[in-house]
């Protein structure tokens, strides 16, 4: 089966995997490598027309990273991970919204 997708985990999403719990981490990691094979929403969603999540839950704690499309470059399609939260309400955070909204305009400026 081949992928889909490659990931990249800007450095806030390495920080944020190091900060957590090892097994999050783990299952976290596990959970974007299966994304990449299956289309599955309880793995990766839409939230809206520029940002995705992927999705995990760990002994009942809800972890997210904020992630965005680069397709650019039709061979490869990359997901770009902006950062990562422990979800508490049933909504994403606005105020985390524009942060993966900010990060993703740095990174089309830039890249």
């Amino acid at each position: 089966m081949k992928e889909k997708f490659e990931v990249v985990l800007l450095e806030e999403v390495r920080v944020f995997l190091r900060k957590i719990d090892k097994k999050a981490s783990r299952k976290i990691l596990y959970n974007i490598r299966k994304a990449k094979y299956l289309n599955d929403p309880r793995l990766f969603k839409k939230l809206n027309a520029d940002l995705w999540e992927f999705r995990t839950e760990y002994a009942n704690i809800q972890y997210r990273l904020l992630a965005f499309w680069d397709t650019r470059k039709k061979e490869n399609s990359l997901v770009v991970a902006t950062h990562g939260i422990i979800k508490k309400t049933s909504k994403i955070p606005r105020s985390d919204l524009e942060k993966a909204e900010k990060i993703r305009k740095i990174y089309f400026t830039y890249n």
